[in-house]
């Protein structure tokens, strides 16, 4: 539910209007003069304010200075009474969204608020940075057993508000489970946040999970919303759930349990409506039983456990995804249509895809750009491991050996060369979280990058679990 201040010192006015605005629905909040008015945006949720001009002590233009300085998003609206257009001028030159004249047209009034309520909902969905262009339900290809039960169970959970813990390895698309359950749901026109807890660093992910205020820590210019505000009345999705810090684990208990956000820097919580789902490819028990992921927490997020299965489980949807990827990257590339050869297809079928469906689609890629033709031939297919080998090379020599191996034969000697160096830095990168028993931070040390750089890397060579 949206809310909306109104700050105004003449009572039968007040009353007035708060019963205009709680009729279409809105939360509404009133104070008689500045000072509580600031309080309360300093406390509470306020999504937009609507101010008497002339007002005891702190007038409207003060509060609307107030309100700027604290969080510069907040729309203020300014009434003001007839004669006093100046005035209304100056409010909208300070930053104030509109201003009305008293005495006003009650239905205009509400149609304003409306109106300011929709602009600012469309903003904060730009905020979001989502990264799908439409808010369609995302494609989910699959024909086996265990994608079809899978998805028979997120269209039960979609009519719930249940939290869903998503399990699978790396590259099986929990993400798109994730938005498929919030667009099957009563909430698909609201938000849909998603954020990696492995990709930010812990300090700044508490400040961009909850929030902050404003001088909250240097740099904290004025208040930010968290991802968790964000999603009001939508759904979250924390990916890679058991990266998260144990402190972060126990203020996420508490959003779960009541609903409540505490911003950094702030001793008032702020009431939230979000659906959460999260998602690991570990083993959360096992962390807990190893004392790196909180038990309660663990109860509370697994209610109702989905496990996706691994492509070489279910290798009945390689080839409807193969066609879908050609079909997909053919538009993308801005090339013509290719097709899979019969031996290309049981090359597919026989390699192991440990990187899961995103692992085929980078396959597909890379051979849509090595083939000249139409047609895509075994030649045109480079993998990040040899195919059927299941165990890893030993020493330096192996490993320059397999990754020669795996180098495509067709394409000139400079695309070789190109595929060889991307076969040798995957193996590097690889070496390096080993080497650091998959500390990331000290991985990129090591390696000389930066830590975000690495954490791209690692997900376009599918090296999550290493």
């Amino acid at each position: 539910m949206q809310s909306l201040l109104i700050v105004e010192d003449k009572e039968s006015m007040l009353d007035m209007l708060k019963g205009l605005f709680e009729e279409e629905g809105l939360n509404v909040l009133t104070s008689r003069d500045g000072p509580s008015a600031i309080k309360k945006i300093k406390e509470e949720r306020i999504d937009v304010v609507l101010t008497d001009l002339k007002l005891p002590g702190m007038d409207g233009l003060e509060i609307l200075k107030e309100v700027k300085a604290i969080d510069p998003s907040i729309p203020v609206i300014v009434m003001t009474a007839y004669g006093s257009i100046e005035t209304a001028v100056k409010a909208m030159k300070m930053g104030a969204t509109d201003f009305v004249t008293k005495p006003f047209n009650p239905d205009h009034l509400v149609m304003l608020i409306k109106k300011v309520l929709e602009t600012e909902a469309i903003k904060r969905e730009n905020l979001l940075l989502k990264e799908e262009a439409s808010r369609n339900m995302p494609v989910i290809i699959g024909r086996s057993r265990p994608m079809v039960e899978l998805m028979d169970k997120v269209k039960k959970l979609a009519r719930t508000k249940t939290t869903v813990l998503i399990m699978g390895e790396s590259g099986t698309g929990k993400e798109l489970i994730a938005r498929a359950i919030h667009y099957l749901s009563d909430r698909a026109e609201a938000p849909f946040v998603a954020i990696n807890c492995a990709a930010i660093p812990r300090e700044l992910l508490e400040a961009e999970l909850f929030g902050y205020e404003k001088g909250a820590f240097t740099g904290a210019e004025t208040r930010k919303p968290g991802r968790f505000e964000l999603a009001h009345g939508g759904t979250i999705f924390l990916d890679e759930i058991a990266e998260m810090d144990p402190s972060l684990q126990a203020k996420l208990l508490r959003i779960i349990e009541d609903g409540m956000v505490e911003r950094v820097g702030s001793v008032k919580p702020v009431k939230v409506d979000v659906r959460i789902i999260t998602a690991t490819n570990r083993d959360l028990s096992r962390e807990v039983s190893l004392g790196r992921f909180r038990e309660d927490l663990f109860f509370r997020l697994n209610v109702f456990p989905l496990y996706i299965h691994p492509l070489r489980e279910r290798k009945e949807d390689i080839p409807l995804l193969a066609e879908h990827f050609l079909k997909k990257l053919s538009a993308e590339l801005k090339m013509p249509q290719k097709r899979l050869s019969e031996k290309a297809m049981e090359l597919l079928l026989s390699y192991n895809w440990k990187g899961n469906v995103r692992e085929l689609e980078n396959v597909i890629e890379r051979a849509m750009i090595l083939c000249d033709g139409d047609e895509i031939m075994p030649e045109h297919l480079s993998f990040y491991y040899p195919c059927n080998v299941t165990s890893s090379p030993k020493d330096e020599t192996d490993v320059s050996s397999s990754i020669f191996q795996m180098v495509p034969l067709q394409g000139t000697l400079q695309e070789a060369v190109r595929a060889g160096l991307r076969l040798i830095e995957s193996e590097r990168i690889k070496r390096a979280l080993k080497e650091t028993k998959g500390n990331k931070l000290r991985a990129s040390e090591i390696l000389g990058v930066s830590y975000k750089t690495l954490l791209t890397k690692i997900k376009e060579y599918n090296l999550e679990e290493l």
